[in-house]
């Protein structure tokens, strides 16, 4: 399962976003609109506006309300469709059913519309009754990513579940973030975690401030040193 190559991936907004992360030397992006609900499905317009200002991987975000309950699930199949058409070519996604496992006929319906793309299921993994099973069933649906932190309460409260699924032998890459601090990285990495997820910390001006490529920089300096 764990790749040999670490990866940085940057929460992105707008294309400022983008071209901070780049110039700091991310790996990739997850595009999302709305972190007040924790990120929703941006626009085809900010999507285009970011493709036009980075050659990273973009990551894009499906997801249309602040639970992980599919909300309007055709109003989703035909974002989908649109984002794809404005050049969309990885995606992100997941949901759960009221009895927190994986809604596995919502995947799907997405799944069947984004047709072989790759896509990684988020942290809605962290609310599942048992991650650990969750992640063999991720493996059946075939994404290449589980964005995690191990627990609803981020990496702290969640490194013991971090270690045991960074364990695994096969299954989904497995992307850690949510909380993540620069002094959980030696710890996470030296278990066998490859892949690392920021938002927050690297924008030491909040939400309202833009990526900041320097800390981009000091991040993968951490993660890749």
């Amino acid at each position: 399962m764990s790749s040999k190559t670490p990866l940085l991936e940057v929460i992105a907004l707008d294309a400022a976003d983008a071209e901070g992360a780049q110039a700091g030397g991310a790996d990739r992006l997850e595009l999302v609109a709305d972190m007040a609900q924790d990120g929703l499905t941006p626009s085809v317009e900010t999507l285009r506006d970011v493709l036009s200002a980075t050659d990273l991987p973009v990551r894009v975000m499906l997801r249309d309300n602040g639970s992980f309950a599919v909300g309007d699930l055709e109003g989703l199949r035909a974002d989908t469709a649109r984002l794809i058409d404005a050049g969309a070519r990885e995606f992100v996604f997941g949901f759960l059913n009221i009895d927190s496992e994986i809604d596995v006929d919502a995947c799907e319906a997405l799944i069947k519309e984004i047709d072989g793309l790759p896509w990684t299921f988020h942290r809605a993994i962290d609310r599942t009754r048992d991650p650990l099973r969750a992640y063999d069933q991720l493996t059946a649906l075939g994404c290449d990513t589980v964005l995690a932190a191990g627990h609803p309460n981020g990496v702290a409260s969640g490194l013991s579940v971090l270690q045991r699924l960074a364990q695994r032998e096969s299954g989904p890459e497995l992307l850690v973030g949510g909380g993540l601090r620069a002094q959980q990285v030696h710890l996470l990495r030296a278990g066998g975690v490859r892949g690392f997820h920021v938002g927050s910390a690297v924008r030491p001006g909040g939400w309202q401030a833009p990526v900041d490529a320097e800390t981009v920089r000091h991040w993968v300096d951490l993660v890749k040193s």
